[in-house]
C-alpha cells in the first residue's frame, strides 16, 4: 500500500517536517486508525501499518536519506516494511530508477505486470449548514474505466490475446549485460505475457476507457475548508486488470452571510441599540441549531463578547466529542439620524451625566479643565 504513495504524503508533512513533527502526526494517524479502535475494519488497519511504516523510514536519519533520494527503491529491504533482497533481480527491481539509465528495465520478479490506477482529485464547495450537520452529496468524475466492449482485455470482440513469442508468456526475459544477469519486463508485451493482434476499436486496443459515474460522497459533519476525504478504491482503473487509484476530494466551505469561523468556534456580530446595552435586555438570535435567546447584560460594553457552549462545529475526525462554542460579539450602534423626540431625549439624559458625573470620569474632566486653564494662563 505505501509503495503507491508518498511517505510525506502518508503521514500529511512537508518535506522538510522536523522529527518532533514527524511524530506528532505519527501519533495523530496512530490513535486514529488503531486496531484496537477499529475492531474488524480492514481499511483502518492498512493505514495504521501505512503510518508505520512511513515513520519507520522518515524516523531514522538515514533511512530517511535514502528515501529523500531514491524514493522507495532507496529502502526497500533495509526498512520501511521491506522483506530484503532474495536474488539479482529484487536489487534491479528495488532500484529500477538507478539502472535504467544504464539500459536496464526493471520490473517486479516472476509476475506479469499490471499497474495501479492513477489517482484522482476534485474539489467539493459545501454550504456552513452542511457542514455544521453534515451531509451526503453526488459528485461525477470523469475516469478511466474497463473498456466495456472487450472487457478490458484490448483485443476486438470474439477475439483473445496470443501469448507473447518474445517471453513465452512469461511476461519476464532474461538479460545478460558484462557479468550481470538480470530478468526484466518483456520489452515485447511490457510484462503483460501476451499481445494483442486484433484491437478493439473502442479503446484502441487500452483496455480502459474514459467514462463519468457519479459517487456518494459522505462529508462528516464538523469538516473545514482545506480538509480532505480520501474514497479508497475509487480513482481510475488499473490496466492489464490492475487495481485501482483513490479518489481525493479537497473540502471548501462556503462563506456564511451571519458566522465567521475559528476552529471549531463560531463567531456572530450582534448589533445593539444604546438602551439595550445600557438597560439590558433579552435577544433572540439565529444559530446553526435554530433560534436561541441570549441575556444582555445592564451595563454591557461596546466590544464585550457572550459564549453559547456547544452551539459550534463538531469534531469532524469524530476522535472527540468536543463541540466548539457560539461567541457572540457585541456591537453598539450609534444612530446616524435622531427624530426630535429623541434628541430631546438624549439632551436631558446628557444634562443628567454631566450632574451626577462618576468619580473616575470626573478626575478626568478636572484634568482636562485644568490643561485647558493652563493654555488661557499662558496667553494671558
Amino acid at each position: 500500500m505505501s509503495g503507491d504513495r508518498d511517505y510525506y504524503e502518508v503521514l500529511g508533512v512537508d518535506r522538510s517536517a522536523t522529527p518532533e513533527e514527524l511524530k506528532k502526526a505519527y501519533r495523530k494517524l496512530a490513535g486514529k486508525y488503531h486496531p484496537d479502535r477499529n475492531p474488524g475494519d480492514a481499511e483502518a488497519v492498512a493505514r495504521f501499518k501505512e503510518a508505520s511504516e512511513a515513520f519507520e523510514v522518515l524516523n531514522d536519519a538515514q533511512k530517511r536519506a535514502r528515501y529523500d533520494q531514491y524514493g522507495h527503491a532507496g529502502v526497500r529491504g533495509a526498512g520501511g516494511g521491506g522483506a530484503g533482497f532474495q536474488d539479482i533481480g529484487d536489487i534491479f527491481s528495488a532500484f529500477g530508477d538507478l539502472f535504467e539509465g544504464f539500459g536496464f528495465q526493471s520490473s517486479a520478479r516472476g509476475g506479469r505486470s499490471q499497474g495501479r490506477g492513477g489517482d484522482i482529485r476534485m474539489s467539493l464547495t459545501v454550504d456552513l449548514p452542511e457542514a455544521f450537520n453534515g451531509c451526503r452529496r453526488d459528485i461525477r468524475i470523469a475516469r478511466l474505466e474497463p473498456c466495456e466492449s472487450c472487457q478490458g482485455s484490448g483485443c476486438r470482440p470474439g477475439t483473445s490475446p496470443m501469448k507473447c513469442g518474445t517471453c513465452k508468456g512469461h511476461g519476464q526475459v532474461v538479460q545478460q549485460q558484462g557479468f550481470f544477469r538480470m530478468q526484466t519486463a518483456c520489452p515485447a508485451c511490457r510484462g503483460r505475457g501476451t499481445v494483442v493482434r486484433d484491437a478493439c476499436q473502442d479503446c484502441s486496443g487500452q483496455g480502459r476507457r474514459r467514462r463519468e459515474v457519479v459517487r456518494n460522497v459522505t462529508v462528516p459533519a464538523g469538516i473545514d475548508t482545506g480538509m480532505q476525504l480520501c474514497l479508497r478504491g475509487e480513482g481510475e482503473a488499473g490496466p492489464n486488470g490492475g487495481s485501482r487509484g483513490d479518489l481525493y476530494v479537497d473540502i471548501e466551505v462556503r462563506q456564511h452571510p451571519l458566522f465567521d469561523r475559528d476552529n471549531q468556534d463560531l463567531l456572530f456580530t450582534l448589533p445593539i441599540t444604546f438602551a439595550q446595552a445600557a438597560l439590558g435586555a433579552e435577544i433572540e438570535i439565529p444559530t446553526l441549531r435554530g433560534r436561541e435567546s441570549l441575556r444582555i447584560r445592564p451595563g454591557t460594553q461596546p466590544g464585550e463578547s457572550a459564549r453559547l457552549r456547544g452551539f459550534g462545529m463538531p469534531d469532524p475526525s469524530g476522535r472527540s466529542t468536543r463541540v466548539g462554542d457560539l461567541v457572540v460579539r457585541i456591537q453598539v450602534e450609534v444612530p446616524r439620524k435622531l427624530t426630535s423626540e429623541q434628541e430631546d431625549l438624549l439632551r436631558k439624559l446628557a444634562e443628567l451625566d454631566h450632574k451626577n458625573v462618576m468619580p473616575q470620569r470626573k478626575s478626568f474632566i478636572d484634568q482636562v479643565k485644568e490643561f485647558f486653564s493652563g493654555d488661557t494662563a499662558t496667553e494671558e
